[in-house]
């Protein structure tokens, strides 16, 4: 590909960043409009005009995902060399380096957990500290350290930043942990993550030769997700540059969600004055989202008022109109959980891979009743944060045989290859039937075959390749994709994207969190909604639940943040009834069109009110009238094929099965006496 070719492969705007090869530049990019791209080929156009040393450039990010991302692409584009890391590995690589002649001896090693050395700080002080409250107090060690807060000033540090108390201790004792903490830490012998970046910090700062041989290695960086740099990222970075105008700078203060970890947006918002004469580029031609979805996100930030950020980007939709943007209105958690697993199944059926299905919520503890819910209906899922694809057992083996099939596999092309060896571990060109623990297996396996097909198609590569791409990616934890809705937080969302979003428990006391005190901290919980939205490509549903139990007190309201937004007399789809309303209709519409099955579908929605009387139970927790009525169509004859229906799960199966299929053959069934068996 020439450098002409490589550049039209880009819009104006990102052209102008992959033009924009030397001085400072900034980059305001919004959502979805192609940033890493613009930087990629930027790097990739520099290394090709020869004004770049591909070794010389230090391209830095948040996630050790994305900095595996920006490797591969390179490597797509033909550019190799380049180094691009998260902060804390490229500081770790340079301080193991040059630890033995600047300080001597080896690197102490790193804690993997801050839990027990504050946990015994905390014991010193004798101050009460339960898992809670040491989980805590560690936020509040990692603020004060990024923060470049010491604890002879923290209480004042702290005052001014407007901390609040931490596990009910005040300014004061919470300075004295700190002390106390870098005590345990020597006694033991270890250094934190934030160490990391502050040991470099201080070897650059006393050792002029350490500082000149890092600035001669590194002469061009880019920052990636500029918007969440720390202070005290911030001085490396200034100590890396050494008072040098190379670099390029990439954020959208639209998706500051880290501020309580000590993240702030001000060294973005003020680059074109901290570089005078620095370019500017807005990046703002969404490429991710139908126009429905980029509306509502825009509206989402226009309606902050006057805590919208001046630099926030207004997205401009790029892709074809689509589906509206679903709102729906729940009656307690419970039915949310059960509403969306419909809606899955639905999406689905339409051909959307669960593995591009996202649901979303606020906090860690809305995820049982969803994962009860999808477990119900037989849908495959991944909690994000869970175990690590690369820690999985068939993923290690087939590691090792690939790894060891490289020389044996020279004749074969690559792809094939791939499934010989792994076929010989289960892996087979059919799913197996079974869910749970081979069907998990094999969807491992088959992703490593999709992983190989991709990079044989983009880059032509063999076996050998396809190894180097696998163990780079287990430094990374690049996982590829593994089929599966996947649930997570929208904090552990940022920088992924999905085909379909689910964005559960929209709701005030969720969001904004209760917790979230004062304008700026309401206005990032707005900004949170925001980077939910744009995880969308297509579909988009946004939902709360009235009651967080059945049959508990309705009072939850939607968030203040869709005030204006949310379709006023509207429940599902915004179709104009209210969700049972819907509900009511779509029956008697299935009524109406099926009156061959009207009578058995009147025979199961009596028993299930009787089983409902029994159970004290409401009646749909027992089954929903779209399963009465597929099942009322099917008309299955065993529990194997009652359990292929929508909405029936294996604990639906066992619980009610043989039940079902009595009704299904005319029977009378006592359910008082089946419940007492």
């Amino acid at each position: 590909m020439s450098t002409d070719d490589l550049l039209a492969a880009l819009d104006d705007d990102q052209r102008a960043v992959a033009d924009h090869l030397t001085g400072p530049l900034c980059v305001l990019a919004g959502a979805g409009t192609g940033k890493t791209r613009a930087i990629t080929y930027r790097i990739a156009n520099g290394v090709r005009t020869g004004t770049y040393d591909p070794r010389t450039v230090l391209a830095v990010t948040f996630t050790a995902r994305a900095a595996g991302e920006m490797r591969s692409r390179l490597r797509d584009l033909g550019v190799g060399g380049v180094q691009a890391r998260t902060f804390h590995a490229a500081a770790l690589r340079q301080l193991s380096y040059f630890w033995p002649t600047a300080v001597g001896g080896q690197l102490p090693r790193i804690a993997e957990h801050k839990a027990s050395l504050v946990a015994e700080a905390a014991g010193r002080l004798g101050l009460g500290a339960d898992r809670v409250a040491v989980r805590d107090l560690a936020g509040e060690v990692e603020w004060a350290k990024v923060s470049l807060v010491t604890a002879d000033d923290y209480v004042a540090r702290a005052a001014r930043a407007g901390r609040e108390a931490v596990a009910g201790h005040d300014h004061a004792t919470v300075a004295r942990l700190l002390s106390v903490y870098e005590d345990v830490k020597g006694e033991r012998g270890v250094i934190d993550f934030e160490d990391v970046l502050l040991l470099l910090v201080g070897v650059l700062l006393e050792r002029d030769d350490v500082a000149a041989e890092v600035r001669r290695q590194y002469r061009h960086f880019v920052v990636d997700e500029y918007q969440d740099v720390s202070p005290l990222q911030q001085r490396l970075l200034d100590l890396w540059l050494g008072g040098r105008r190379e670099l390029c700078v990439v954020g959208d203060v639209s998706q500051t969600i880290y501020s309580f970890t000590g993240a702030t947006p001000s060294y973005l918002t003020e680059f074109p004055r901290r570089y005078e004469g620095a370019a500017v580029v807005r990046l703002v031609r969404d490429y991710r989202s139908t126009p429905q979805v980029v509306d509502l996100a825009n509206k989402v930030l226009a309606r902050a008022g006057r805590h919208r950020n001046a630099a926030a980007v207004e997205l401009v939709a790029q892709r074809p109109s689509s589906v509206p943007v679903r709102f729906e209105t729940y009656d307690d958690d419970l039915a949310e959980a059960r509403g969306v697993a419909e809606r899955i199944t639905a999406l689905e059926r339409e051909g959307v891979a669960l593995s591009e299905i996202a649901v979303l919520y606020r906090t860690n503890g809305q995820s049982e009743a969803l994962e009860q819910a999808l477990a119900d209906a037989g849908i495959g899922y991944l909690v994000r944060g869970g175990e690590r694809f690369f820690s999985r057992r068939e993923v290690r083996e087939a590691i090792v045989l690939l790894r060891g099939a490289v020389r044996a596999s020279a004749e074969q092309p690559m792809p094939a290859a791939v499934r010989d060896v792994l076929s010989s571990v289960g892996w087979a060109q059919d799913p197996p039937a079974a869910r749970g623990a081979a069907r998990e297996r094999w969807e491992s396996l088959s992703s490593l075959v999709g992983l190989a097909d991709d990079l044989h198609a983009a880059r032509g590569a063999d076996m050998a390749g396809l190894v180097a791409e696998l163990d780079d990616r287990m430094a990374a934890q690049h996982a590829p994709t593994v089929a599966g809705v996947t649930l997570a937080s929208f904090h552990a969302a940022k920088g992924l994207e999905w085909d379909a979003v689910f964005l559960v428990g929209v709701s005030e006391g969720l969001l904004p969190i209760s917790l979230a005190e004062g304008d700026d901290a309401v206005a990032e919980e707005r900004r949170l909604l925001y980077v939910g939205v744009t995880r969308a490509r297509e579909h988009l549903q946004i939902s709360f639940a009235r009651a967080r139990t059945v049959g508990g007190r309705a009072s939850r309201k939607r968030s203040r943040f869709l005030d204006g937004i949310w379709p006023e007399g509207t429940g599902a789809g915004g179709a104009g009834l209210s969700r049972r309303g819907a509900a009511r209709a779509r029956t008697e519409s299935f009524l109406s069109d099926n009156p061959a099955d009207a009578e058995l579908f009147e025979r199961l929605r009596g028993w299930r009110g009787d089983v409902a009387r029994a159970i004290s139970k409401p009646a749909y927790t027992v089954l929903h009238d779209t399963t009465l009525q597929a099942i009322a169509t099917a008309k299955p004859k065993d529990l194997r094929q009652l359990g292929v229906l929508r909405g029936i799960g294996a604990t639906k199966l066992e619980a009610y099965g043989p039940q079902v299929l009595a009704v299904v053959r005319g029977e009378d069934v006592d359910v008082e006496a089946w419940l007492a068996r």
